[in-house]
């Protein structure tokens, strides 16, 4: 993974065309790079769950991945 850490999220179909990117912050914040068909209510939803996960989804993403947050350098 040559990215920073990043969620894609979509909506309840799982399209592609659905799918958000959200680059993540080593504070839990996101950056919202796409947000394609998803409502505000969804957007404000997903980024809740990464503020709240953030830290046990970095440790899966850094077994992948020798990249860090959105904005730091390894």
């Amino acid at each position: 993974v040559i990215e920073c850490m990043h969620v894609h999220a979509s909506d309840r179909k799982l399209t592609e065309s659905g799918s958000a990117k959200f680059f993540v912050k080593d504070n839990g914040d996101t950056i919202l790079q796409n947000r394609e068909i998803l409502n505000d209510r969804e957007i404000r939803k997903i980024q809740e769950f990464i503020k709240q996960n953030y830290q046990e989804m970095y440790l899966k993403w850094s077994e992948y991945s020798i990249e860090s947050y959105y904005g730091k350098k390894n």
